[in-house]
Order: structure tokens, then sequence, then C-alpha cells
């Protein structure tokens, strides 16, 4: 087993796993996994630059996570970040940031390689489990954009489009800086289309429709999950591998479409910093749940930051080996 670390900061959250992982058995144990909304994106569809105040946020977190890395002790720390960050101009400002407080260059990736790691952390262990058939599509519903991922035991297609939950609230649902609450329906026809249009567009390079399993990954994913268990709270292990179907996706999608804002804050399992995005997070998930015709989604708590600590054990026992 090596110890790695593994830090993945998108358009909402930044998130953080320690674990001793075994990249040929496939073993991944956790010793400190946690996630802290900080909305990195905020404004950047408008500006496209990342805000002061959402790098100081940022930096805060990344703070937090080099004292629990140096704790831990682990052998090496790889820092992804993903869609707001490739979208800014000052993004710049961002990586050295980064590099000052935990000693690693963030790297800024690509969709594909978003969606690879994805894949590889979402489904890793999800070979020979019953009912669930091969290819998988794997959906990353991100804050700024989202990954489709078809594949067997490696990537056969991908594509990143831009429909995350954030970008989708901010384009859409935001006026004079304050969200509608709850969405008037003309606004919610809007984000409808803007997702039909990126199905589309992602439909040209993967064959979304021959999947035979749905696995959802991220926070709008989870959260659904987790209304739909009625839990009292948020519950990973309820969470993890839990199946939703469609007709419950499509209830709780329109509950939280027609919500005021108290009312989606009241829901025990809700994270408050998805109160204001979560509605659109849960409209991407339907819409592609029709769009393919699944009848539910496996939802998964392992996604790209399990992907990335595979992929660093991996690099340390390649350098172990070559010495």
């Amino acid at each position: 087993m090596t110890r790695v670390a593994a830090i993945d900061c998108g358009t909402n959250s930044i998130r953080l796993l320690v674990a001793d992982a075994d990249p040929a058995t496939g073993e991944l144990v956790d010793l400190d996994r946690r996630m802290t909304i900080v909305r990195l994106g905020q404004g950047v569809d408008r500006t496209g630059r990342l805000a002061p105040d959402a790098l100081d946020r940022t930096f805060a977190a990344c703070r937090e996570y080099a004292a629990i890395v140096k704790e831990h002790g682990a052998e090496r720390l790889r820092f992804v970040a993903t869609s707001a960050s490739r979208d800014a101009e000052n993004r710049d400002e961002f990586v050295r940031g980064v590099l000052d407080i935990l000693g690693v260059e963030p790297e800024v990736i690509s969709g594909d390689q978003e969606a690879e790691f994805s894949f590889t952390g979402a489904t890793k262990e999800l070979t020979g489990r019953d009912g669930l058939a091969k290819p998988y599509l794997v959906v990353d519903i991100g804050g700024g954009s989202t990954e489709f991922v078809v594949g067997e035991d490696q990537v056969r297609a991908a594509r990143s489009v831009d429909i995350g939950c954030v970008r989708m609230t901010e384009r859409h649902l935001v006026h004079d800086g304050v969200v509608s609450d709850p969405p008037a329906p003309e606004q919610i026809e809007a984000i409808r289309a803007d997702i039909e249009a990126a199905l589309d567009l992602a439909e040209e390079s993967v064959p979304l429709r021959e999947a035979r399993t749905l696995v959802g990954l991220a926070g709008s994913v989870t959260t659904v999950s987790a209304i739909a268990q009625d839990l009292p709270e948020y519950d990973s292990e309820a969470i993890h591998h839990s199946r939703v179907s469609y007709d419950r996706v499509r209830e709780i999608t329109e509950r939280l479409l027609s919500a005021t804002h108290a009312e989606r804050a009241a829901i025990p399992s809700m994270h408050p910093g998805r109160v204001d995005v979560i509605g659109a997070g849960a409209l991407v998930l339907l819409s592609v749940m029709e769009r393919i015709g699944a009848d539910e989604v496996v939802v998964s708590e392992h996604d790209i930051l399990d992907g990335i600590a595979y992929k660093v054990a991996e690099e340390v026992e390649a350098g172990k080996q070559g010495d």
C-alpha cells in the first residue's frame, strides 16, 4: 500500500483525499476525505476571471488541507484543478497561490483527463457486481461542467460540456446578484434548452445510449440520493452505491425546482453550499436519464479524487521499481 494525497479543485468545491492505495488490486483505504464549498467559479461565466473573494476562500481551504497532508505523511500529493480554473484569464494567480501553500503546482487538466480520472475512480470497484452490466456511462456533474464517459474496463469515449450546476444557476437563475426563489417556468426551460444542446454535443463523440449502467458522480447526484433515502443527515456510506429510480429523480427534481431557498435549506442532508445550485444539478441528472432511457442511476461517492489517488500510487510504485 502506498500513502498518497489527492486534491480536486472544481468550480464549486475543493476536496481532499488521503489514502493508502494498492493500484494492482484496486484497494483504497481512506485516511481522510473531506470537502469544502469555496465557489471558486463565482462569476467566471460572466467575467472570465476568478474573483478575489473566491481565491481567498480557496487558499484558506488549501492551508487547512496542507496541515492534514503533512500530519498523515503522504508520500506524494497531486493537485488537480478543473473547469473554473481552465476558463479564467487570471488562473496564474491561482496557480501561484496553490504552489506557495502546498508546494505543488495545480494541474489545470483538460476535460478528457478529468473524464478519465472520474471513470477510473467510479468504476474500479464495480466490476463483477450483480446487475451492473457494461458498458458504463459515468456522468460527473460538476459546478462548471459535466463529464460524460463511456467504457468497459477502460475509457472508450469521453466529452466535457459546460452545463455544471453553478454555471446553469448563474446563467439563468441569477438577476442583480439574487437567485430566483423559486425559479419561474421560463427560467427552468432555458436551463433545459442549454442541457439538451449540451447533450447533443456530447453525443457527437460519446455513444451515451449504448450504456447499460448509468453511474452518477459528484454533489448534485449524491444529494439527490440522500433526499431519496430521507437521510436525517448526509451519510456517505448509505449513499455510496445506492440506486435511485428515474421516477424518484424526477419527483425530487420537481420538488427542488419548485421550493424556496428556505425549503431547500431545511432538507436535513443538504449542504449549505448546495442550496442555490442543487435544482440545476438535479435537472442535469434528470435530463441525462431521459436522454438515454435509464431506469435508475447508481450513485458513487468515489470519483475523480479516487482516480487521481490510484494514478499517484501507480507513479510512486513505478518510481520505486525504477530505483
